[in-house]
């Protein structure tokens, strides 16, 4: 599936900004926030490129908190 590049790695997504369950996660429940590539090493420096690496699904838990990643095809809406 293509998805429209909205700059710096990011993609759309008809989910973005709504309620997910995360199914590689034990159905775990949250926010879609992102799809865009995972970047790794806990670097506080500036992103001075986009990875080179495959989109994942970042997404926030209902109430706020730390954030996680998974695969974007292991969510759907929550109905």
């Amino acid at each position: 599936m293509s998805r429209q590049a909205l700059g710096l790695g990011h993609l759309d997504h008809p989910l973005l900004g709504h309620l997910v369950i995360d199914h590689a996660h034990d159905d775990r429940r949250g926010v879609l926030r992102a799809l865009a590539p995972d970047v790794k090493g806990n670097s506080l420096g500036p992103v001075l490129r986009v990875p080179d690496t495959p989109p994942v699904a970042w997404l926030a838990p209902e109430a706020g908190g730390l954030e996680w990643t998974t695969d974007p095809s292991a969510i759907e809406a929550v109905k």
